[in-house]
Formats: C-alpha cells, structure tokens, sequence
C-alpha cells in the first residue's frame, strides 16, 4: 500500500488521512475514526486495519517520510486488499444490486 491508496473504499478515505488525523487528534480508539471523512462506517471492512492503525500509531506512529515504507511492510497490497474486501461483501451480502432497465417502469428486468 502507497499513504494515498484508499483504506476506507466506502466513503474514499486514504491511509495518509487517517494517518494524519491519528497523529493530529490523538486518537485512541478507532470508532473517534467517524470523523475522519466517515472512515469505518461504511460496509466495516476497514474497520480492523483502523483498530490496528489506532493501537499501533498510538505506540510510535511512522514519520511522515517513512509512511509509504511503513505501510509496505505493515499492510497487504492494494490489490489483495480490495480482494479481500470483495469477498467480505459477498459473504455478508452487500453486494450492489442489478439496476432495473431503463424501458420497465415496474422495475421488472426486461426479456
């Protein structure tokens, strides 16, 4: 993971921002993370790596030069990251549903 790469894929909150608002609020607990651009409130995939951001930033948090190294070292890929956020909302059933068509006033899928 890269500090502008998303944590919260939900409401599009970086792992930079939450960073910095752990760093500048002092946060302790990862639910104070609300206020950060409503990180964790969406579907609750993030809401473990914020609990990790929370206790381990409040320990000694990265120096704003070290963050892209510490998050490499620290978090999964991008990718596997959106993977597994992927099978989390599948598994809890919050995937997008399929748009009705356009032509059906009653929302009924066409032929």
């Amino acid at each position: 993971m890269k500090a502008d790469d998303e944590l919260c894929l939900c409401f599009h909150v970086s792992w930079r921002k939450v960073l910095n608002y752990i760093r500048i609020h002092r946060v302790q607990v990862a639910s104070q993370l609300h206020d950060c651009g409503g990180a964790g409130t969406g579907c609750g995939w993030c809401r473990k790596q914020l609990e990790r951001l929370t206790t381990v930033c409040g320990e000694s948090p990265p120096a704003a030069e070290d963050v892209d190294t510490w998050l490499s070292e620290w978090t999964p890929s991008k990718e596997q990251y959106a993977r597994g956020r992927a099978v989390y909302r599948e598994r809890i059933g919050d995937l997008p549903r399929e748009e009705p068509a356009r032509d059906d006033p009653a929302g009924e899928q066409s032929p």
